[in-house]
């Protein structure tokens, strides 16, 4: 079988989107080397992204724009010419991974696949400027009208394609996403006292990474933090890029003296997020909403015990083991930091838990359903 990726942000992306679709792929390469798979993705210019497209196996193939207009504009090579590409290829699926499918797509004998992953846009209005709005939605609409399967990564957004896309039951299938296999071994002691000394944490510290955005809550993780600051010996480690959030993050800390138990960690790689998460004595991801929340996930495969929200999607990711608090009520995040930081057997407990919940996202799970997705629509 020959199956096509919208690879732009596999190849272009660090965030949430970047990680999803990097994980796929190589899932699929990796269980499922029997088939081909073609990556339409402008040309790549990150190192650490040329090193990861080198670590796939020769089944993987980038297809990147050739002629001069192609290349000079590759947004319109994505958008308005990919359709002749791909039919040029002969693929039996495409599957647009980041909400998107090409126009012209819908006339074409090829499966056709688009992943949803939120519609914050949609949910959080008051995030996105209106001509934001009005292209997703647009976007949005002519993907899973397109598309021949819309594949959801939790039931929450299954529902929410439902409710605000009007898109019948039966065409959505919930296929749900892993994290990098990095994140499913434990690392020796000698590597993470390496990333323990690189980022000066000496003292033991709960953890939290997601970008600097008002939906994440960070501001609610740092106030709910301070209240319990001068009853426990722990610190706050904080991951993400922002912009003006984050500035009101890091004014908060300064306004308040938390800068000595607060830290800010940025331009951290990739390979060092696993270490931090091990050593983390927890795991806080207090989002007012999410499509999934892969975050947990590694938090449960690097054995982290974790507090997240209740409701939406988090129970789907969390599973039992894990720790649900009204994101809006800072004083009962506070109280659940404070006991499970106490509690070396609630600690250990609530780890064991989630450990063995989270093995249902492993990749060699979530590649099998979405390969047998492919195959029942064929």
């Amino acid at each position: 079988m020959k199956i096509g990726f919208d690879a732009k942000r596999a190849l272009h992306n660090h965030r949430g989107l970047g990680n999803y679709s990097r994980t796929l792929i190589k899932s699929l390469d990796k269980f499922f080397p029997e088939h081909q798979y073609q990556l339409y993705s402008p040309k790549v210019k990150d190192e650490e992204f040329i090193k990861w497209s080198e670590s796939l196996s020769p089944s993987c193939k980038t297809i990147s724009p050739q002629d001069y207009l192609s290349k000079k504009f590759p947004s319109v090579w994505r958008s308005l010419l990919l359709n002749n590409e791909l039919k040029k290829n002969e693929l039996d699926v495409y599957h647009g991974l980041s909400h998107e499918l090409p126009p012209g797509i819908a006339s074409e004998n090829f499966l056709k696949v688009v992943t949803i992953h939120d519609l914050l846009f949609l949910q959080f209005p008051e995030n996105f400027s209106w001509i934001d709005r009005q292209t997703y939605f647009k976007k949005f609409s002519y993907s899973v009208k397109s598309a021949d399967i819309v594949v959801a990564i939790c039931e929450q957004t299954k529902r929410d394609i439902i409710e605000y896309l009007k898109v019948p039951e039966e065409k959505i299938h919930v296929v749900y996403q892993s994290c990098s296999e990095n994140f499913y071994e434990l690392i020796d002691e000698q590597n993470l006292d390496l990333v323990k000394e690189k980022y000066s944490l000496e003292n033991p510290f709960v953890f939290h990474v997601a970008s600097m955005e008002p939906n994440k809550n960070t501001l609610g993780i740092v106030k709910a933090f301070k209240k319990i600051s001068k009853e426990i010996d722990v610190n706050l480690v904080l991951v993400g890029r922002g912009k003006d959030y984050k500035d009101k993050v890091i004014n908060y800390i300064k306004e308040n003296g938390l800068e000595e138990r607060v830290k800010i960690l940025d331009n951290i790689l990739t390979s060092e997020l696993p270490a931090l998460y091990q050593l983390a004595e927890l795991f806080v991801f207090p989002s007012f909403y999410e499509g999934f929340g892969i975050p947990i996930i590694e938090a449960l495969f690097s054995r982290t015990p974790v507090i997240t929200s209740k409701g939406s999607c988090f129970p789907e990711s969390g599973g039992p083991g894990s720790r649900y608090i009204d994101p809006h009520n800072l004083d009962e995040l506070a109280d659940a930091m404070k006991e499970i930081l106490l509690s070396e057997s609630l600690k250990k407990q609530m780890a064991q838990e989630g450990h063995e919940f989270v093995q249902k996202f492993h990749w060699k799970n979530t590649s099998k359903d979405l390969m047998d997705l492919y195959f029942t629509h064929l």
